[in-house]
């Protein structure tokens, strides 16, 4: 069946997440049949109906990642679309590339993916490849260039942003008794001020935080 943006916006809602961007592919994305690409995130309520869901109560590895797979496969088939995920590589999807093609999401001052809603709390379980046409949100502007304050580039307390990213110096913090990243979720995310509302629950944020870094 066919389906308009609103109505593939409300069975995203009804699991917590949402239509974060997306575009029209040319012959060079490679995605062959696709009219419409969908990128699909969290949103507001997610977490709550995760924590309740199978895969997250049954104890196996990658919850999120099958829920997502279970949820993103269920609603893409109702729509005629096809699911397609940043995990289960290689070969992996250019999940990167094709967030910046919405032009809703840039690189930010920091170098990480900032999203015109979400800021730097911009993640994606997923996207539906739609083999016909849906009006897609428009491009925004990327919100770094009109931060003056620019908090995210002071934010991290062992500066493992100053020249890219410093993996050993972030990691070794992370296993500091003093910093709150682990629990609170990362201090540069934290501090971008476009994902003000956009902030995870703790529980939400330590969740990821352990499966970066176990």
């Amino acid at each position: 069946m066919r389906a308009a943006f609103a109505q593939i916006e409300a069975l995203l809602s009804q699991q917590g997440l949402s239509i974060l961007g997306g575009f029209h592919p040319e012959e060079a994305d490679g995605l062959q049949g696709a009219q419409t690409l969908l990128m699909i995130g969290p949103k507001g309520g997610f977490w709550p109906l995760f924590t309740t869901s199978p895969e997250y109560l049954d104890g196996e590895a990658d919850p999120i990642d099958r829920w997502s797979e279970r949820v993103l496969t269920e609603i893409a088939a109702g729509i005629g679309g096809a699911p397609l995920f940043p995990f289960g590589g290689p070969p992996h999807h250019p999940f990167l590339r094709w967030a910046m093609r919405t032009g809703r999401a840039h690189s930010s001052a920091v170098g990480m993916l900032v999203h015109a809603d979400a800021g730097l709390w911009i993640s994606y379980r997923g996207a539906i490849a739609l083999p016909y046409h849906v009006d897609v949100p428009p491009p925004a502007l990327n919100p770094c260039e009109t931060c003056e304050a620019r908090p995210c580039r002071s934010a991290c307390p062992v500066d493992a942003l100053r020249d890219g990213y410093d993996t050993p110096t972030c990691h070794g913090w992370l296993d500091d008794p003093r910093s709150d990243c682990m629990t609170q979720g990362c201090a540069v995310r934290r501090a971008c001020p476009v994902g003000a509302a956009y902030g995870r629950l703790p529980e939400q944020s330590a969740f990821h935080m352990k499966s970066f870094h176990p």
